[in-house]
């Protein structure tokens, strides 16, 4: 993937993790609000990330504590870290300090707003078809979209192909949207067609190898924007398939609208770390826990802060990351601001 940015200090220690353990449960409570404000100052270089050479601090609710400018150097900035998590704790605004360095978290947790990677604006410009040379055409499974000499934006080249495929489907993809997905794709790729991840997902959807062959498409189409497409409707249909079952053994009893609104967005997460993953979230003995506990206090939380709780609590147990906490949240932020962008 590659928008991800990092916790400030990227490799976890057992102190960290053990802030996660001690978190209640009742802290997921308003946590998806939190985390997804301080992910747009990141995402769109606004609010407290409108200059990039900042961090922001924030608590195990994902509450902002307050914002730092960066020193000269790498090293001068992680003593500075340091100095204003342990200001933050004298002044009772969370209840422990843990000194974090270029190899080890801290505590509070500190976002950096230093993102070169990520130009949210620039993807979107590429998928409306607005940024110079952005518009396309192509042709894939009897789909015709645009033309040479009258090519058409990315996002209406994607429209017509995720119906056609979801048209074709037993069992269509009608729990998610066309707006999420366009903005999964920004998520994925920054919306580029000809991107490879350092763990070989390729395309504007980031498809591994093997996932591109079962769909029967060919080694010189992998990249093929339509092709990417159609494979990943397919790809949501089988994840939709033995998701549904396994998340309604745990959350059926929800009501509908709570219970399609936490489904869709488990489903999106389940493309990014996987089905057996998600599995293992809803079901397992000690992963389990949290959605244990949010399925019986459901009452309590929102569909967002729900998901949101799920990963946070599992924290540093494979394959759950500070990137796989972000993931749904940033496709939403996107998808937000694909809309604005349209009015």
């Amino acid at each position: 993937m590659l928008l991800w940015c990092a916790i400030a200090i990227a490799v976890p220690t057992s102190d960290w993790k053990q802030v996660i353990r001690d978190t209640p449960y009742t802290f997921s409570k308003g946590a998806s609000h939190n985390l997804a404000e301080l992910r747009s100052w990141v995402l769109l270089s606004n609010g407290y990330c409108e200059s990039p050479d900042r961090h922001v601090f924030f608590d195990q609710r994902g509450r902002f504590l307050t914002w730092m400018d960066n020193e000269d150097t790498g090293i001068e900035t992680q003593e500075k870290l340091n100095r204003i998590r342990l200001q933050l704790h004298r002044n009772n605004k969370v209840n422990r300090w843990i000194e974090g360095s270029v190899s080890t978290v801290g505590y509070p947790f500190a976002l950096s707003c230093d993102q070169p990677w990520v130009d949210i604006r620039g993807a979107i410009a590429r998928v409306k078809g607005t940024a110079p040379e952005s518009k396309v055409w192509g042709t894939w499974d009897g789909v015709k979209a645009g033309t040479e000499s009258n090519p058409i934006s990315l996002e209406a080249l994607v429209k017509l192909m995720y119906q056609h495929r979801s048209s074709k489907l037993a069992e269509p993809i009608d729990t998610l949207s066309l707006r999420l997905f366009i903005g999964q794709l920004i998520i994925e790729s920054g919306a580029k067609k000809n991107v490879r991840s350092s763990q070989n997902a390729l395309g504007m959807l980031q498809l591994k190898p093997e996932v591109l062959n079962d769909c029967g498409i060919e080694k010189r189409f992998y990249q093929h924007r339509m092709a990417q497409v159609d494979c990943a409707v397919r790809l949501y249909v089988m994840i939709k398939r033995n998701l549904q079952p396994v998340f309604l053994s745990v959350f059926g009893h929800l009501d509908k609208k709570k219970q399609q609104a936490l489904f869709d967005i488990l489903l999106v997460q389940s493309y990014h770390s996987g089905i057996g993953a998600m599995t293992k979230l809803l079901t397992d003995i000690d992963m389990g826990k949290a959605a244990r506990y949010f399925a019986e206090h459901e009452q309590e939380f929102s569909a967002e802060d729900i998901a949101t709780g799920m990963i946070f609590h599992n924290l540093g147990r494979q394959p759950w990351g500070w990137e796989s906490l972000y993931y749904v949240l940033d496709i939403m932020i996107v998808s937000k601001s694909i809309s604005a962008h349209k009015k």
